[in-house]
């Protein structure tokens, strides 16, 4: 399709973090996603950079299609979606001082932005509108991505868990892809919920190793078993040893062993793993020999490990074992314009094919804040799907706290400009007549493009011809 390309220039001036991953100078700027289909949950998001464009066309279509073009001298990108409750055409973005505005093009439905019809509105970074049953998210800035246009289609399809429109997290996890088959450990940090069992089974299933995926809850073994539990014992090594038994550090030879929670280990435990680690053998409880182990390392922690080691709760030398590779995995509040996607891939494995959500649905899951992460958003669809028992999913299908949802905002007609944009006029007229009406020469000192002065020009309704 027309603008379905790989970006070839970058003229924007704006540098963001993305995630814990910068190469250097990111440059960021506005994006548009189709963030979920209602009728079509299965469909996953797309992402539309908007810095290289005077306008975006929403509205009907009888498939998904995105096509970029010239009209008039202007950059337009227009988005098709298959919703019989969107009008052709249902509205517009356009942008203006450098704001992008939400415009109704006379819709039948109208346009809902953040729960509030509106015509005619400023966009600002994480706002919701909803146009027909299609709930879409602006986001400014978004880190750079080569394609201007990416469907979740065209993202890594597996394993399951490296998905993801968030930039700099899917540059982390393409670096995964070449950790895992490593022996390098990987230690997973982030809040309660937010995959990370699901990422080291990723790591597992990118290593290429043979034996098995053991997973070991640090957190659930008590202080007086960890020994056992982990490295094994010895027939007779204590009271109630009536047979040996290899610990589930031998369990996972030739696998992955992946220690969730790591950081609520005590320290004399910590002392045992790190010798482990280190020497890659263990010793069962009631043994004297050492057995040779061969294990891919995976951590995982909601800890900040760095401040328990400055707080001498977590042992240094074995922080340092467990850090090769260090992933932060954001929450999905941090994380939003993958929620259509993360609902497809949820949905996607479920035994028969999801039934369509009303709009009211929609608007809930999309604008609740998901504190609880990937974990309250599984349940909160399973919940979901057993109750609508296989009709329509709608708000009463939701559990309370999410169809409370955030407090309705007030109406507005337009959210007001930026302070600075209401004296853009005079410093315009300014460099006009500073530069006498030299567009190239304006442009090289607001240190905008030519484009840009022509739109400020328009908006203000100046002729350059006058200042010469």
């Amino acid at each position: 399709m027309p603008g379905d390309q790989p970006r070839r220039n970058r003229d924007t001036l704006s540098m963001v973090s993305d995630g814990d991953d910068v190469r250097g100078a990111t440059l960021a700027g506005p994006c548009v996603f189709l963030l979920f289909e209602c009728g079509r949950p299965l469909a996953g998001s797309t992402r539309h950079d908007l810095r290289e464009l005077d306008e975006v066309a929403i509205g009907r279509a009888s498939a998904r299609h995105h096509a970029r073009e010239q009209r008039d001298g202007r950059r337009v990108l227009t988005l098709g979606v298959p919703d019989p409750r969107m009008s052709q055409p249902h509205a517009r973005l356009v942008v203006e001082l450098d704001r992008w505005i939400l415009e109704d093009a006379d819709s039948k439905n109208g346009v809902m932005l953040n729960g509030a019809r509106q015509h005619r509105a400023v966009l600002e970074d994480g706002d919701l509108f909803d146009l027909g049953h299609s709930i879409f998210l602006f986001r400014d800035p978004v880190a750079y991505d080569p394609w201007l246009d990416r469907d979740s289609s065209q993202l890594r399809a597996a394993p399951p868990g490296l998905a993801t429109f968030a930039t700099g997290l899917r540059r982390t996890f393409e670096d995964l892809t070449w950790i895992s088959p490593m022996p390098t450990p990987v230690l997973l940090q982030g809040q309660t919920g937010t995959g990370k069992e699901l990422l080291a089974r990723a790591v597992h299933a990118l290593s290429g190793r043979k034996g098995p995926f053991v997973a070991v809850n640090c957190g659930a073994l008590p202080a007086t078993l960890v020994e056992s539990e982990l490295f094994g014992y010895r027939k007779g090594a204590f009271s109630g040893a009536a047979e040996d038994r290899d610990g589930l550090v031998r369990s996972a030879d030739g696998g992955t062993l992946f220690l969730d929670e790591i950081g609520d280990l005590s320290l004399p435990s910590q002392a045992a793993l790190l010798r482990v680690l280190q020497e890659r053998e263990v010793v069962p409880v009631g043994g004297t020999r050492p057995i040779k182990v061969d294990v891919k390392l995976v951590a995982a922690t909601h800890h900040d490990l760095q401040a328990l080691v400055a707080a001498d709760r977590f042992r240094q030398d074995l922080y340092a074992r467990i850090a090769g590779f260090v992933v932060r995995l954001p929450s999905l509040r941090e994380r939003r314009e993958d929620l259509g996607l993360l609902v497809a891939s949820i949905l996607g494995r479920t035994d028969t094919s999801p039934p369509p959500f009303s709009i009211e649905a929609g608007r809930a899951l999309t604008r609740y804040d998901w504190p609880l992460n990937v974990r309250e958003l599984n349940n909160a669809l399973g919940i979901a799907l057993a109750l609508a028992h296989g009709a329509s999913i709608g708000l009463a299908h939701l559990p309370e706290v999410i169809r409370q949802g955030p407090p309705a905002p007030a109406v507005q007609t337009a959210r007001p400009p930026r302070p600075a944009d209401a004296d853009r006029k005079g410093e315009l007229e300014s460099l006009l007549r500073e530069h006498a009406g030299n567009i190239s020469a304006i442009a090289r000192s607001a240190g905008v493009s030519r484009v840009q002065v022509h739109r400020w020009l328009k908006r203000y309704d100046l002729d350059p011809s006058r200042y010469r």
